[in-house]
């Protein structure tokens, strides 16, 4: 069974872009209900994969509509709070190239993200992603995540279901994502997405799954 990983920083250690109340309820409850559900499928399938990975890529069609939206929306918050850091971090080396030569500059870039992600209708990710050496931006609507879109490796995923907002900027996206960009974003794992994405390394993935597991946190409240 699939685990919910722990947060790898305390619950406040995003504010005052993100509460404590909101981290809370988006980790502990949001989170936690994708990864029950998709254990609770797994089983009654009588599945037994070896990575969430699999799982996503393997759930196509209607058929496994449901075990698609709640795996991919368990991956796509664990690398979401794995995309943020406490600490505020800037692109350097071949990424910050990569981002002057696709986009003009960091600036130009948080415009782009801004943009898209504030322009985006309903549920949904904004990414940042590269294919080969190239970068680009772009959102999918629901749970629909990178793993099932060939070529792109993801750098950097902010949520924009309202969830993950709405008790901080109540309806002002537009607001969060600017927030976000300026103090969030977690630039050594873009770094180190966008050496993979070029055949340098590993990308990041979901902890593999574990027979004592049973879907719960770990982690006690912070």
């Amino acid at each position: 069974m699939f685990v919910l990983p722990e947060l790898p920083y305390d619950h406040a250690a995003l504010e005052p872009v993100i509460s404590r109340a909101t981290m809370h309820l988006h980790h502990e409850k949001h989170h936690q209900a994708y990864v029950n559900t998709t254990n609770e499928l797994l089983t009654k399938a009588d599945k037994s994969p070896a990575s969430l990975e699999e799982v996503v890529r393997g759930a196509t069609g209607d058929v496994e509509r449901k075990l698609f939206n709640n795996a991919a929306q368990a991956w796509n918050h664990a690398f979401f709070w794995v995309a943020m850091s406490p600490r505020k971090l800037t692109p350097g080396g071949a990424l910050a190239e990569a981002i002057d030569k696709a986009f003009g500059g960091l600036d130009k870039l948080k415009d782009a993200f801004v943009t898209e992600g504030a322009g985006h209708f309903g549920s949904g990710w904004v990414w940042l992603a590269a294919e080969g050496a190239t970068l680009k931006v772009l959102s999918t609507h629901d749970a629909d995540d990178l793993l099932v879109h060939k070529g792109l490796t993801p750098l950097l995923v902010c949520d924009l279901w309202e969830h993950a907002y709405y008790l901080d900027h109540k309806n002002d996206r537009k607001g969060f994502l600017t927030a976000w960009f300026d103090a969030l974003p977690n630039w050594d794992l873009a770094q180190s997405q966008y050496a993979a994405a070029q055949g340098s390394g590993e990308g990041w993935a979901y902890p593999p799954p574990s027979d004592s597991a049973q879907g719960t946190a770990s982690a006690a409240a912070r």
